[in-house]
């Protein structure tokens, strides 16, 4: 019963990860020691159930915690800080390469390129989160953002769109997600309904296999992968700074979520770690959708990890 489909994603991969042998610690974490274990190093006392009583826990590929009013700091002790002032915004910078960031909150890592041509974004986190973002960006260039790029649907990485929409942003996506934002979605895992956006945050230019932008100095090549993370899954590559923004296709140091409510599939996912990896080298610079900036050898791992657990379950 390892896999029962009535457990949710990260117990299925404990389970999972002791069945086949793995020791480390951190893989048998339960969710509330690892919440715990992050409000300790943010600072905020008391424990996981009197956080539980006060805020708001979403069980998915990670814990995903936030106050009513999105006042809490942002853990930065495996990350550089490029500003005070960025980290007082609640978005660290992470340099990635010349005019090429990573910006870190609380939902899915945000890219950022800026330059001559105005700031393209690939994915923008939550809702309330867009004023921290775009402060965190203003720090960087006066542009209004010009680009805004979603790797998928989900709220976490797609909720600035609609105050980004308003300010002429223009947002470019898999049709797949503009269908997905269009109509109510709902996740059985989690017994989640999501609503459809509002006009304003769909994606008003949608592609089927891919696209390019040129801008900045840069080529983008944005290349979809079927049925991997969801059935809308976008890979960014900036080809002249050999930097690759995974989204959610690749969790680093962590297990990954499959949303097959969204067309997600295992076999999608290492499809998609293979096709990062063939764009690599041993200097390219990868965001992933969530964890720490990567390199190749850390994808190669994780589609080690998601090859495992396929062959053996």
């Amino acid at each position: 019963d390892v896999c029962s489909s009535d457990l949710p994603n990260q117990e299925i991969f404990r389970r999972l990860a002791t069945a086949m042998g793995f020791d480390e610690p951190a893989l048998h974490e339960s969710d509330a020691a690892i919440i715990e274990n992050v409000m300790a190093q943010v600072g905020i006392e008391g424990s996981f159930e009197d956080f539980k009583a006060v805020g708001t826990i979403y069980p998915g590929a990670e814990p995903i915690m936030q106050f009513g009013d999105f006042e809490f700091p942002t853990p930065s002790g495996k990350i550089e800080i490029a500003s005070d002032a960025a980290e007082r915004d609640g978005h660290p910078r992470v340099p990635v390469a010349d005019n090429i960031y990573m910006l870190v909150g609380a939902g899915g890592n945000i890219g950022l390129s800026v330059g001559s041509d105005g700031p393209f974004v690939v994915d923008d986190q939550f809702a309330p989160l867009a004023e921290r973002i775009l402060a965190a960006i203003a720090a960087l260039t006066p542009e209004s953002v010009k680009f805004v790029l979603n790797t998928h649907w989900h709220g976490d990485h797609t909720g600035g769109n609609e105050n980004l929409g308003k300010t002429g942003s223009v947002i470019v996506a898999h049709e797949n997600v503009r269908e997905r934002m269009s109509t109510t979605q709902f996740n059985e895992l989690w017994g989640r309904e999501t609503e459809a956006s509002p006009k304003i945050a769909l994606p008003v230019v949608t592609f089927r296999s891919g696209v390019t932008f040129h801008l900045n100095g840069e080529t983008l090549e944005v290349s979809h992968i079927e049925h991997a993370h969801t059935d809308g899954d976008a890979i960014v590559h900036f080809m002249g700074a050999n930097v690759i923004h995974m989204g959610d296709t690749f969790f680093n140091g962590r297990y990954p979520f499959i949303d097959t409510n969204s067309g997600g599939s295992i076999n999608g996912a290492i499809r998609a770690a293979n096709e990062g990896i063939s764009l690599a080298n041993s200097a390219t610079k990868i965001i992933p959708g969530h964890g720490p900036l990567a390199s190749v050898d850390d994808l190669i791992s994780y589609r080690t990890m998601l090859e495992t657990v396929r062959d053996r379950v």
